[in-house]
Parts: structure tokens; C-alpha cells; sequence
């Protein structure tokens, strides 16, 4: 069958988008999902999303990694699919969406490329060791480090992915650098099984996992850079819980086009 596909990026997380809200696209069988992600063999990308009718909300998110599988939420691919349903036409500069982990409500720039993407409540962060672990929507580990710029992501990542605490469910791992006026971020993602341009949940987690190491109360905005660009979280911490999460950042169609699967 042939696919209307679009492409969009968000800070160098590239994601397939596709409108299904006809359902015409059957998501069980995860080798179709595969060969599409696939940089060699298809479109290539570090994610698929569908855009799927909510009886309740504007739209639904179904987001699946590049191996094929189902995934847990993805905060850049929120923000693109936000960017898509507005180039669809499904919403303005607002919207309530559903994702995997509940609804979202996100606003858009009227330009359609600047998205602010509400995460989920977070009030619980673990340590191990001297790194932190939580839950954003996907689950994190997250550790601070020096000369993060000539580090090896890849390997260090995917042994801490890959150790007896998070085989079985997997751990998406962030390392961080406090450059002071901002935090720049590199990440392991679980499901893609390398390091990506960004993680929206990722920098999410890390950006309150700071805020808890560095104590700080308040109104909180912290600038991030990534590998594929700037973004920024801004959140209310009362030394209990975070709230009004968002996730800031670009969301810009690259191309669209057919393929056949």
C-alpha cells in the first residue's frame, strides 16, 4: 500500500507523521513501522506518529520507536504532532491532545514552528548512586558530567540502559553539563538504541532533576542545548512537587511524500 507521509524535526528529533485519522494505516504489524524508520532501507526517522480522532480531545498521539514497537510518550514528537495538526487544519494555537501517558495541552506560535508542549506533574525523583531517576512520561536516569562534549554517550549510555537494574523495562540516560547559563543535555534513547539530537521527555527530567540538586524554589526557566539545537523547560517547584511542566521548543515540517510498504 502507498502512505502519505509527512517529516517533521524538533531540534533535530526527526519523526514520520501520519494522518490516520481514517485508520487506514494497520499499526500491528511492527515491521512496517521498522522499515519506514529505517536511514537506509526507508524514510528514516527516530520515531512514527499517528494522528488518530478522540471522541473527548482534539486529537490522539500513537507514538512508536524505531525499532517498531509502541512507545512511551515523546515530548519532541508531542511537540511536532502539535505542529502537524495545525498544518492539518485540526487545530489553531491551542489544543487538548491524548498521549500514552494522558492529556496534554500545548499552544503553538501563529508561524506554526514554536511549539510549548505541557508535560505531566511530576512528584517523585530516586537516586541512584549520585544520579537521579524519574518518570517524565518515559522513565530517565540522568547524570551530571564534565567535558560531557568528548564523552562517549553511545557506549556509557547503553551499558547503564543495558545493566541488571533497567534491562528488562529499559531507562532512557541523560548526562548533563551545567555550562551556568544554561544545561547542555546529551541522551541515550531506549527503543531508538543510540544517541539521538534531543530528548524532549529527556531534558525535561533533567531540567528538575538540577533544580532538586541545585535547590532551588520558585518559578524556574532553564535554557537547554542539545546536539540539535535550543530548547527550554519552565516549570513551579515548591520543594515538594513540579508543576505547569512545558516543554518548549521548535517543531518544523522538513518534507512529505509517498512510499510504498
Amino acid at each position: 500500500m502507498n502512505i502519505h507521509f509527512f517529516k517533521y524535526q524538533g531540534a533535530g528529533n526527526d519523526f514520520i507523521l501520519i494522518d490516520n485519522r481514517d485508520l487506514s494505516f494497520k499499526y500491528t504489524d511492527n515491521n512496517a513501522v521498522l522499515q519506514l524508520c529505517n536511514r537506509r532501507f526507508g524514510i528514516g526517522a527516530d520515531g512514527l506518529m499517528l494522528l488518530q480522532n478522540h471522541a473527548d480531545y482534539d486529537f490522539e498521539m500513537l507514538y512508536f520507536n524505531s525499532d517498531g514497537n509502541l512507545g512511551s510518550m515523546c515530548g519532541n514528537g508531542g511537540r511536532c504532532i502539535v505542529a502537524f495538526a495545525k498544518h492539518l487544519g485540526v487545530i489553531d494555537q491551542e489544543t487538548d491532545f491524548l498521549a500514552v501517558d494522558g492529556p496534554h495541552y500545548a499552544k503553538i506560535s501563529e508561524e506554526g514552528n514554536w511549539v510549548d508542549l505541557q508535560m505531566i506533574d511530576i512528584d517523585t525523583i530516586n537516586k541512584d548512586g549520585d544520579a537521579y531517576v524519574l518518570n517524565t512520561g518515559s522513565p530517565h536516569y540522568v547524570a551530571e558530567m564534565q567535558n560531557l562534549k568528548d564523552y562517549d554517550v553511545y557506549q556509557n549510555g547503553k551499558a547503564i540502559r543495558n545493566n541488571e537494574t533497567y534491562k528488562k523495562e529499559g531507562i532512557n540516560v541523560n548526562f548533563v553539563e551545567d555550562k551556568g547559563d544554561y544545561l547542555f543535555v546529551r541522551t541515550f534513547e531506549r527503543g531508538v538504541e543510540d544517541e539521538t539530537y534531543a530528548c524532549g521527555t529527556g531534558v525535561t527530567a533533567v531540567a528538575l532533576s538540577m533544580a532538586q540538586h541545585n535547590h532551588q524554589i520558585g518559578h524556574i526557566e532553564t535554557p537547554i542545548k542539545v546536539l540539535g539545537g535550543d530548547l527550554k523547560i519552565q516549570f513551579d517547584y515548591d520543594g515538594k512537587q513540579f508543576t505547569n511542566v512545558f516543554l518548549c521548543g521548535p517543531a518544523e515540517q522538513v518534507f512529505e511524500g509517498e512510499i510504498s510498504i
